[in-house]
């Protein structure tokens, strides 16, 4: 009886979630991109000034705030990890993947990536440029910029590219904990870069949040477009493969 109800119980549980997945996107979409209007309006206000300030020098020696608290190594660490969260870096990961899913003929998804990841982009940019807040001036960079600070860039499209495409990985996975792992990994490293923009000094605090909230309602929403797609069969669901044009099911 037991073998008999445990397949049961597993459709039982997909279907839930293939009803769950969409509201929850959405709700999460909502709530981000609610988060993101709130601090928007507290920085143009001037209230996030005080904290920002704090908690950047508190990461800071106060002898010397040139350096950052903390021996060599981890601030070259920091380096490192922040170039997991530039256009370069991001580029080449989604170029990577976006291949990948042309190779194994998930052209749907491929184009829903490469949408995903530009789109962030865009969106990056244009808020750089209408907020044109100026970087942090308290304490020396410890690494190179050149445009404005809010939202962070780097938090922004590390949210973007690392969920989406962990949320893409986890769907193909048939293991619930292999899945939690990726999606784990990919939460891991979105908070890890944004962290080290405020330990080497180029943004505030409140840019790195305001990144991660707009990235996140991003890859939410993108997520849920992906999830409808799939509804209708015009995206490959998990381990679906698109088959050549010339070729027969067997």
């Amino acid at each position: 009886m037991n073998a008999l109800l445990a397949p049961a119980t597993r459709l039982w549980l997909r279907l839930r979630l293939n009803e769950v997945g969409p509201l929850l996107s959405l709700s999460a979409c909502g709530f981000f991109a609610w988060a993101f209007i709130a601090l928007a309006d507290e920085v143009r206000e001037g209230e996030t000034h005080a904290l920002d300030s704090y908690l950047l020098l508190a990461l800071r020696d106060p002898q010397n705030p040139a350096n950052p608290l903390g021996p060599t190594w981890l601030e070259e660490a920091a380096r490192d990890i922040t170039g997991l969260g530039g256009y370069a870096t991001l580029t080449m990961i989604t170029l990577a993947t976006w291949v990948y899913l042309l190779m194994t003929r998930r052209q749907s998804a491929a184009l829903l990536v490469l949408f995903a990841i530009v789109g962030g982009m865009l969106i990056s940019t244009g808020l750089k440029m209408g907020f044109e807040r100026p970087r942090p001036d308290l304490v020396p960079h410890a690494t190179q910029v050149y445009t404005a600070s809010f939202p962070s860039g780097h938090a922004m499209l590390s949210a973007i590219t690392y969920l989406t495409l962990g949320a893409l990985l986890a769907r193909v996975e048939s293991s619930r904990r292999v899945s939690a792992f990726i999606m784990g990994l990919a939460i891991v490293v979105t908070l890890l870069v944004g962290i080290s923009r405020i330990y080497l000094g180029v943004h505030w605090p409140s840019d790195v949040l305001a990144g991660w909230a707009v990235g996140a309602a991003w890859a939410s929403l993108c997520w849920f477009v992906a999830l409808q797609l799939q509804r209708r069969g015009q995206v490959e669901k998990p381990g679906e493969l698109a088959l050549p044009s010339d070729a027969k099911p067997e």
